[in-house]
């Protein structure tokens, strides 16, 4: 890793960090200018960059749990805003349930998925441009390090970008929209596969969440919580499981003992929609994904070792990892 520190040692070694937003993209065909935040340590060049997507209706601005300790470990992190975030509707402070109802009466909501899959792909196609407009930025990010990470709906965003496929109405599977500049992801909540696991709403307003994951063939972390219940599948928690079990590219799972859907608060502490905020939980979030992507990224390196064994030794944080 040229100017870079060797990411065996970031973890205990974490720099300042330097973020700037909004800026605004390209984006044909969009009501709204794409708009990304990006974050990045003050110090080091060949910078591994993640690609963050958000849930539904959240922001660029949320996830600095996660983005902040990526960033002060030597990733730059560039995260859109996509068109189900409240931030772009008529009511910004509608709260998570007015937002699920807003989306649930917009016309585009059964594209909502595809408008996430290409913003993300303007966002790579556009890396040259990001450097150039970034302060301090430019030159520092390596192009061969790229990958992709998502919560919930934007972990649905990711896994798509990872092979993840849709199966249509008449149970044909939808073409690929995989990019193969992400080298490896991290799901997050990620919602199951499809068929008789789906509930009877979630097959009317997402049939996008009908999906295969057996083509889905990068490198992958899951990230589930065991009391994670939702409306969306009849199934329980472990639907939130299948894209380790189902995707033949995920080859670790971490499940959190208790965690909820927003596990222990990686969008935020203090704020509604965590549920189980839990301090411990999110640290635990934290560290492993970063290993996973660093030891992904970086052949060689010893960070998900480490990690794993750390976490082993710390029955108290209630994670557990299985590696296929």
């Amino acid at each position: 890793m040229k100017n870079m520190m060797n990411p065996n040692h970031l973890l205990n070694s974490p720099v300042g960090v330097v973020s700037q937003s909004p800026l605004t993209l390209s984006s044909p065909g969009r009501m709204h200018g794409l708009q990304v935040r990006i974050s990045a340590p003050v110090t080091g060049g060949n910078l591994p960059v993640i690609i963050f997507s958000h849930g539904f209706a959240s922001s660029m601005d949320a996830y600095a749990p996660l983005v902040n300790y990526w960033a002060s470990r030597g990733f730059a992190v560039i995260q859109p805003t996509f068109l189900d975030s409240r931030t772009l509707n008529s009511d910004p402070k509608a709260d998570h349930h007015e937002a699920v109802k807003a989306y649930l009466q917009d016309p585009r909501k059964h594209m909502m998925w595809r408008y996430r899959v290409a913003d993300v792909k303007s966002v790579l196609d556009q890396l040259d441009l990001i450097e150039s407009e970034f302060v301090g930025l430019r030159g520092r990010l390596d192009r061969d390090k790229i990958a992709a990470a998502g919560h919930s709906f934007g972990a649905q965003t990711t896994a798509s970008l990872l092979g993840t496929r849709v199966i249509n109405a008449d149970g044909t599977v939808d073409g690929s929209l995989a990019d193969a500049r992400i080298r490896a992801g991290v799901l997050l909540s990620v919602g199951g596969g499809g068929g008789d696991a789906l509930s009877p709403f979630a097959k009317e307003h997402f049939p996008h969440l009908n999906q295969s994951y057996a083509e889905m063939t990068a490198a992958a972390l899951v990230v589930a919580g065991d009391q994670d219940h939702s409306l969306l599948t009849v199934r329980g928690p472990v639907w939130f499981t299948d894209a380790f079990h189902l995707g033949p590219g995920a080859d670790a799972l971490l499940s959190m003992h208790g965690g909820e859907h927003m596990l222990g608060g990686i969008s935020g502490f203090l704020v509604r929609e965590t549920t189980d905020e839990n301090q411990d939980r999110v640290a635990v979030v934290q560290r492993l994904s970063w290993a996973y992507l660093v030891s992904t990224l970086y052949p060689g390196s010893t960070a998900w070792e480490e990690a794993c064994r750390w976490l082993a030794s710390n029955p108290d944080l209630n994670g557990s990892v299985s590696i296929k």
